[in-house]
């Protein structure tokens, strides 16, 4: 009697722990629960200028470093074009332009990432981890010195990350919840130097002609930059053995 008491209490607590969604494991912290009571209702108004239902989003993140900006764009899951939500600022920056080899280079990655990490309880109040390195960085990077922890956080420092201030991250923070919690599995990030319109490209071309890492990369980005202005969707893509980049045009 005692062990089918046993068996029952267990599967009982299986059941339960297997109904906790990813936005309740969250809301289990209390920054996360404060952030919602501070964001949640400019979150639902933003969704609805853009005809977007929070239990349908899909979203994708855009930096660029010279603008110091992230750009969240997001659609219904049944959408196939993204809309551009809202814009935020990015406080600090450090390093130069081009993308990050290195631990303690100091350098904001550039290049394409998703969302990998949710942190509650972080240093910088609320965090978004970066997957770098990818397998673009881990080819082109100095091997066993890559370093990592890369964030989209809070507070307003950096040492290659993108700070956007606690109150921003508030709202990004649980935008990235929801659209977690609907069943996106990877949020993606493209991280830019600039906006890479055609003069901009052109002048950064010019300027660092010497250093192939750096025009090799922003030639698969511009691709990307182009194909998404121009369609608002997220073209396909796949690392190369040489650490570019196909698009699948």
């Amino acid at each position: 009697m005692t062990s089918r008491l046993t068996l029952v209490i267990v599967i009982f607590f299986l059941s339960s722990s297997q109904s906790i969604s990813f936005k309740d494991s969250q809301l289990r912290y209390s920054r996360v629960r404060q952030a919602y009571m501070d964001k949640e209702s400019s979150l639902l108004t933003l969704l609805q200028s853009k005809q977007i239902n929070k239990n349908n989003l899909n979203i994708y993140l855009r930096a660029f470093k010279s603008e110091k900006k992230i750009e969240l764009w997001g659609k219904n899951n049944f959408d196939t074009q993204y809309s551009l939500i809202k814009t935020y600022e990015v406080c600090r920056t450090s390093g130069i332009l081009g993308p990050k080899r290195k631990q303690g280079d100091l350098q904001v990655p550039e290049g394409f990432y998703h969302i990998d990490r949710f942190n509650p309880s972080s240093n910088f109040y609320l965090s978004l981890g970066i997957n770098y390195p990818n397998k673009s960085d881990k080819i082109l990077g100095v091997k066993g010195n890559l370093g990592g922890d890369i964030f989209i956080h809070g507070a307003c420092v950096t040492i290659g990350c993108l700070p956007i201030t606690d109150d921003q991250i508030k709202e990004l923070y649980i935008f990235c919840i929801e659209a977690k919690n609907n069943g996106q599995l990877e949020i993606p990030v493209t991280i830019f130097p600039s906006k890479l319109t055609g003069n901009e490209y052109n002048r950064l071309i010019d300027k660092y002609s010497a250093a192939s890492d750096k025009i090799g990369l922003w030639t698969d980005l511009k691709i990307v930059y182009d194909i998404f202005n121009e369609t608002k969707q997220i073209p396909m893509t796949e690392f190369l053995n040489s650490g570019r980049l196909n698009v699948k045009k």
